[in-house]
C-alpha cells in the first residue's frame, strides 16, 4: 500500500539494552533536509502527537513553512497542537455516519451552546480589532487557526467554514456575512437577529446516539478517545446538543454515567487530561 502511493519506507534497527528506536532522529533530519534544499515545498505533515517534535515544527514555520499536525487525541500533546499551524485529531478525520435515534418533539433549551458561544466571542474579538469593516473568510481562518490549531468546522456540525458562519451568524446574529464577486466577506453587526432552533438531545434519546457513537469509535480501531472528540462528533451529528438538556452541568459529568452504564471507563492520563477507555 505505501509503495503503490509512492511512499519511501526508511527502516530503523534497534540496538542495545534499551532497544530505543531512533526513527524519529530520522525523520527530523529528512524533513530540515528536505526544507533547507527543496524550496518547492512549503508544507510538511507530522503524524504524531510527540512534543518532541516541537523544535522542528518551530524551524520549519521560521523558514516559513505550514505545519499540519496529525495524531490520536490520547497521545497528543497541547505543546505540539499549539506549535502547529493546524492540528487534526485523527479521531476526527473521515466521516462516521452513526443512526440518530427518533426526533421526538421537544420544546428546545433556551440555554446556548458553551462551544459554538465562544467560537462566536473569538470571532467577533478578532474583527473588532481590525482597522477595516470587513474580512476575507479565509483570512478570518487563517487567524483563527493561529489562535486555535485544533479548531475544525467537522465540530460544529458544518462541512465548511462558510457554512459555520452562516450559522454562527444567524445563531447569535454579531456576523454579518456575504459574497462580494465571488469572494466569502465577514463584517460586524450592530444588531441581529438569532436564527431558528434545532431540535437536540434530550434525556429520552441521548444514551443511544452516544452508545452509536462509541461503537463507530470501536469499529475503527480506537481503544480510547478524548472526551472532547467525542463531544465534537456529537455535535457534528446534534449541532445544538447541550448537556444541561438532557439533565448534566458538565461533559465530565456525562462521562462519569457513561461509565456507570458501562461504556466507558474514565481515566487520567500523566498530564491530568481526562481519557475515556471504550468498552
Amino acid at each position: 500500500m505505501l509503495l503503490s502511493n509512492t511512499f519511501t519506507v526508511v527502516p530503523s534497527l534497534r540496538y542495545g539494552i534499551s532497544q530505543k528506536n531512533n526513527a524519529d532522529i530520522q525523520l527530523v533530519i529528512d524533513a530540515l533536509e528536505v526544507a533547507y534544499k527543496n524550496d518547492l515545498i512549503d508544507s510538511f505533515c507530522i503524524v504524531s502527537g510527540d512534543s518532541d517534535y516541537t523544535p522542528l515544527v518551530g524551524r520549519l514555520k521560521s523558514m516559513g513553512k505550514f505545519v499540519l499536525g496529525i495524531s490520536r487525541s490520547e497521545a497528543a500533546s497541547n505543546i505540539f497542537i499549539n506549535a502547529c499551524n493546524e492540528f487534526q485529531f485523527l479521531e476526527s478525520v473521515g466521516k462516521r455516519n452513526v443512526e440518530k435515534p427518533r426526533k421526538q418533539k421537544t420544546a428546545m433549551a433556551s440555554e446556548e451552546l458553551a462551544d459554538e458561544s465562544e467560537l462566536n466571542k473569538l470571532l467577533t474579538t478578532v474583527l473588532e480589532e481590525q482597522s477595516q469593516d470587513e474580512m476575507y473568510a479565509s483570512e478570518l481562518k487563517g487567524t483563527l487557526l493561529r489562535l486555535r490549531p485544533d479548531f475544525n468546522e467537522k465540530a460544529y456540525g458544518c462541512a465548511t467554514f462558510y457554512k459555520l458562519l452562516m450559522k454562527l451568524a444567524n445563531r447569535f446574529g454579531d456576523l454579518r456575512v456575504h459574497n462580494d464577486n465571488f469572494d466569502v466577506m465577514v463584517g460586524l453587526n450592530n444588531t441581529g437577529d438569532s436564527g431558528e432552533s434545532i431540535p437536540q438531545l434530550t434525556r429520552d434519546n441521548w444514551k443511544e446516539a452516544f452508545a452509536a457513537q462509541i461503537k463507530a469509535y470501536k469499529e475503527g480501531g480506537f481503544d480510547r478517545v478524548n472526551p472532547s472528540i467525542l463531544k465534537a462528533d456529537i455535535i457534528t451529528a446534534y449541532p445544538d446538543f447541550n448537556e444541561r438538556a438532557i439533565g448534566f452541568k458538565r461533559f465530565s459529568d456525562v462521562m462519569k454515567q457513561l461509565e456507570k452504564d458501562g461504556l466507558v471507563i474514565v481515566e487520567m492520563d500523566e498530564q491530568k487530561t481526562m481519557l475515556i477507555k471504550l468498552l
